[in-house]
């Protein structure tokens, strides 16, 4: 398993070599019942990446990306973080291996502030005897969260204010910045954009550059074509539950990802 980060921790360090994929997936595959969603899927995601997965309702994006989040266990295939064979138990058990993951939903919690829900269960206790009982450093949690939005260009001047006062491009803001506090590896990013205006779009696009300079893995699924051919580096196409296509973002065009989804162009 991968090193731990601790609550008290500096945030951490990017891991893994730049010729060793931060993720790979090699003949994953994962049934439902009657229903086989990945019928061994390959995938391979390098640091410093922007890698998006495109294809239709029920090709298995969802469960692949749930996969590499520890969420849910494939049947059969191997899982490589940077290079190395894991099992991955739990989203717990990937977290400790440097993967934070953003779902559509961005899972925060909208009475506690900003700086809370990025410290939430990993908060930093105060040294000594106060450590030991129990109280906060809010100070600094406040001053490394306060730094980190600078450093991504969150549009969040108050960490104070709880998250229900935020607009939807904030909110997604924060969730990004709490992937990029604790990632090491990859952060997995599910509809980023969904349901945002064209400006909280930009935002987003800028937090996804600051992700891949910091050396990071982002593989993201969405369904919005355009938008991924401006911000992604790599498209993979699943369908049918298997990587059908995988090119450099900047050698396809709408048509051509449009027909590899429905199946009606191969990757020759």
């Amino acid at each position: 398993m991968g090193s731990v980060s601790t609550a008290n921790d500096e945030a951490p360090h990017v891991r893994g070599a730049a010729d060793v994929p931060a993720l790979e997936l090699r003949g994953v595959r994962k049934r439902f019942g009657t229903v086989e969603a990945l019928k061994g899927a390959d995938l391979k995601l390098h640091h410093g990446e922007v890698h998006a997965l495109l294809g239709d309702n029920g090709a298995g994006k969802s469960t692949l990306l749930k996969i590499a989040a520890g969420v849910v266990s494939p049947d059969e295939g191997e899982i490589m973080v940077n290079g190395e064979s894991v099992e991955m138990g739990s989203p717990k058990e990937a977290r400790q291996l440097g993967i934070e993951t953003v779902y559509q939903d961005l899972a925060l919690a909208d009475d506690r502030s900003a700086v809370a829900n990025i410290y939430m269960g990993r908060e930093i206790k105060r040294k000594g005897m106060l450590g030991l009982v129990g109280v906060l450093n809010r100070s600094e949690m406040e001053t490394r969260v306060t730094s980190e939005f600078s450093r991504l260009s969150v549009p969040i001047t108050d960490a104070h204010r709880p998250v229900r006062e935020f607009s939807g491009g904030q909110r997604q803001g924060i969730a990004l910045a709490r992937a990029a506090v604790w990632a090491q590896t990859i952060v997995l990013l599910d509809e980023p954009t969904a349901a945002l205006g064209v400006r909280q779009r930009a935002t987003v696009h800028d937090l996804l550059n600051a992700l891949r300079d910091r050396g990071l893995g982002v593989l993201l699924i969405s369904h919005d074509v355009p938008e991924v051919l401006r911000i992604a580096d790599t498209v993979s196409i699943l369908r049918l539950g298997k990587c059908v296509a995988t090119r450099p973002a900047n050698e396809v065009d709408l048509r051509w990802c449009v027909g590899a989804i429905v199946g009606e162009l191969d990757d020759e």
